[in-house]
């Protein structure tokens, strides 16, 4: 599939498994609003391994880093102390030098929290705008390996 900076296509799921642990709580129970943040992250990050990318080799080899540019949450229901939650997480648009991608938590049939993101690339130095390698560019078009985690196959 080829995607341009403008292209946004069907995209294939990721879904990363989360369990909410005591430091993920406040004083109720409840999941702390900015640990979904965290949650995202995690998704996001395993998403990329699981694509055979490791963001420290990245760096080491390549001078780039990838970094959050901005987010916009909104929160639907709570989750709560040892709830196992689902990071549903697709790429919305993939461009030269950024990545939009749309995150979402379950707990069973129950939408938690919804989330968009864009991730930039930079170069580490001069923490300006860079594009993104092509090797990693082409992972990111490609299903990655479900090793540990899940990939859905319905296109979205």
């Amino acid at each position: 599939m080829n995607m341009s900076d403008s292209q946004s296509g069907a995209r294939t799921a990721f879904i990363w498994p989360v369990r909410v642990y005591y430091e993920d709580t406040d004083a109720g129970g409840i999941v702390f609003y900015a640990n979904y943040l965290k949650f995202f992250e995690r998704a996001r990050t395993e998403w990329l391994r699981a694509c055979g990318v490791d963001q420290r080799r990245l760096a080491e080899e390549t001078g780039t880093l990838f970094v959050v540019r901005s987010t916009a949450l909104d929160y639907h229901a709570p989750a709560r102390l040892d709830d196992l939650l689902r990071i549903v997480s697709r790429i919305e648009r993939l461009g030269r030098a950024s990545v939009d991608f749309a995150q979402e938590a379950w707990r069973g049939d129950t939408l938690l929290a919804t989330g968009s993101i864009r991730v930039g690339c930079v170069d580490s130095q001069s923490m300006k705008p860079a594009a993104i390698p092509p090797p990693v560019h082409a992972a990111l078009q490609r299903e990655p390996d479900s090793n540990g985690a899940s990939v859905s196959t319905a296109v979205i």
